[in-house]
């Protein structure tokens, strides 16, 4: 039995970058990038990466104030850090949320992804950097999930999982070829031969573009 997972165990760009997992060239100039890329996660981070939540998708008005009243109601929180722009001091809507137990964590990432703050309906997952081999961020072509618009979707992720794919686990035969599923296979059914001559002898009567009644 092939071994599949709709959520990546080690991050393949190329694999990222495919709907399924299975493409064999990069599909766009940012997978190739992604490819190329050696990164190497930020050493300046501190804390429990199996403790933290990566939080995005926020409103450019959320504060670490807000994002602390909403998220201690799932545990202690040890560390809090909302990433703003280091010239302007904007916010670039995603955080980093760490707790102090690992029960927190998993009740949090369960139940505060799509809620809404601020009006805007936030994605939650677990930290990703420096947890999952291989990471390549979004600005260097990697990341997961993704908008439509952009048309660099990245897949293998809570947002935007693998779709199984469709010759997986195909069994004997010709190459593709599948199995129609819930329909038996039929056999036409064995004749007499006066059955058989009574058929053929209908085909020769038969002038060609008829039908037959």
């Amino acid at each position: 039995m092939v071994d599949w997972n709709p959520i990546a165990k080690l991050y393949d760009p190329l694999k990222a970058g495919s709907i399924d997992g299975t493409d064999v060239e990069p599909h766009d100039r940012a997978v190739w990038r992604a490819m190329g890329a050696r990164y190497k996660p930020n050493k300046g981070v501190v804390g429990d990466p199996l403790l933290t939540l990566f939080v995005a998708r926020l409103s450019p008005h959320t504060t670490e104030d807000k994002l602390h009243q909403v998220f201690s109601k799932y545990g202690v929180i040890q560390r809090l850090r909302l990433v703003r722009d280091i010239v302007t001091g904007f916010s670039k809507g995603y955080a980093f949320i760490e707790y102090k137990e690992e029960r927190s964590v998993v009740r949090a990432r369960r139940d505060a992804n799509k809620l809404v703050v601020d009006q805007q309906e936030v994605f939650v997952d677990f930290e990703q950097e420096r947890t999952l081999k291989g990471w390549v961020p979004r600005r260097l072509g990697g990341g997961l999930g993704g908008k439509k618009e952009s048309g660099q979707l990245r897949f293998g992720g809570r947002d935007r999982p693998f779709r199984k794919p469709i010759n997986l686990g195909v069994g004997p035969g010709r190459p593709g070829q599948r199995k129609r599923e819930g329909r038996p296979e039929t056999r036409r059914p064995e004749q007499t031969p006066g059955q058989e001559m009574k058929h053929r002898h209908t085909l020769v009567l038969t002038s060609p573009g008829s039908k037959e009644v």
